[in-house]
C-alpha cells in the first residue's frame, strides 16, 4: 500500500495524472483489504483530487464513497470533513450551489471549534459561494477569515487561495490596485509551492486587473505567461482560455471577471 501511494505520489508530481489515479486506486484496493481506515480516507481524497484534474467530475464523487459506505470502519470527523469539503468544491465547479452550500456547512460541522486544519479551505470555498451569490462582502469577509485561519495554521497554500479570492472580489468592485496587490502575493505563495494551476489563475487575474487599469500590454503580458504555464502543465483548456484573452485585446479592452479557483 505505501509502495502504491508513493508511486501514486510520484505520478502526480510528474503531471502524469492517469498514472496517479491507477496507482490511488491500487492503494485504495490494498487498505481495503486489511481495513486500514487511514489508508482508504487518504487515498480516496487523494483519487478524488486527480480525477478533478482530469474533468472527471462524477469519478471523483464515486472516489469518495468509500468514506460512507463502509458504515463497519470508523473514519476520523478530519477525513470525513476532508470529503465533504471535495463534495462542496466539485459541485461548486458544476454549479450546483445549493449542494456545494450543503456539503461545505455538513465540513464545518464536522471541523467543530477545535482548532480544524481545513477552516482556511473551508472559509475559501463559502467566500467562493457567497460571491456565486452576488455577495461580494460576504466573499470578502470570508477570504478574510480563511486568510487569518490560513496564516494561524501555516497553510500557505490555502493563503493564496485566499488572496487570490480577494483579488476577484476587488476586481469585481473595480478596484485594480487592492487587487493587483493581493494576486502578487498570491503568486508568490504558488510559485514558491510549484503550483501550476494557481499560477496559471493568479496570471489570469493579474492580467484582469490590468485591463481593469487600462494597461493593455501588461495584461497582454500575463495572458501570455498565463498561456506558457498551462502548456507546460499539458492544460489544454487553461492555455485555450489564456490564448482567448489575449487575442480579445485586439479588438477591445474589457475587464472580464477571473475564474474561480
Amino acid at each position: 500500500m505505501v509502495e502504491a501511494n508513493r508511486r501514486a505520489d510520484a505520478y502526480l508530481r510528474s503531471g502524469n495524472l492517469e498514472g496517479a489515479a491507477r496507482y490511488y486506486r491500487e492503494a485504495i484496493r490494498l487498505a481495503q483489504s486489511v481495513e486500514a481506515a487511514e489508508g482508504i480516507a487518504a487515498n480516496a481524497i487523494n483519487l478524488s483530487i486527480v480525477y478533478q484534474r482530469l474533468g472527471k467530475l462524477d469519478d471523483a464523487r464515486a472516489s469518495l464513497a468509500p468514506l460512507y459506505e463502509q458504515s463497519r470502519l470508523s473514519f476520523s470527523a478530519d477525513r470525513l470533513a476532508q470529503a465533504a469539503l471535495r463534495h462542496s468544491v466539485l459541485d461548486l465547479e458544476e454549479r450546483r450551489l445549493a449542494s456545494s452550500n450543503e456539503w461545505v456547512d455538513r465540513a464545518a460541522s464536522l471541523c467543530g471549534q477545535r482548532g480544524c486544519a481545513l477552516a482556511g479551505a473551508i472559509h475559501n470555498v463559502k467566500g467562493q459561494l457567497a460571491l456565486e451569490a452576488g455577495r461580494p462582502d460576504l466573499a470578502a469577509a470570508s477570504a478574510k477569515a480563511a486568510l487569518n485561519a490560513s496564516r494561524a495554521s501555516g497553510d500557505r497554500a490555502e493563503a493564496a487561495n485566499a488572496l487570490r479570492l480577494l483579488g476577484v472580489t476587488a476586481i469585481r468592485a473595480g478596484d485594480a490596485g487592492p487587487a493587483t496587490g493581493y494576486l502578487e502575493e498570491a503568486l508568490a505563495i504558488d510559485r514558491d509551492l510549484a503550483a501550476p494551476r494557481k499560477i496559471y489563475l493568479d496570471l489570469i487575474g493579474l492580467g484582469r486587473a490590468s485591463v481593469l487599469r487600462g494597461d493593455r500590454g501588461a495584461a497582454r503580458s500575463f495572458y501570455e505567461r498565463a498561456r506558457v504555464v498551462s502548456e507546460a502543465d499539458r492544460d489544454a483548456k487553461g492555455a485555450a482560455e489564456a490564448r482567448a484573452l489575449s487575442e480579445a485585446l485586439g479588438d477591445k479592452l474589457q475587464a472580464r471577471q477571473p475564474a474561480l479557483p
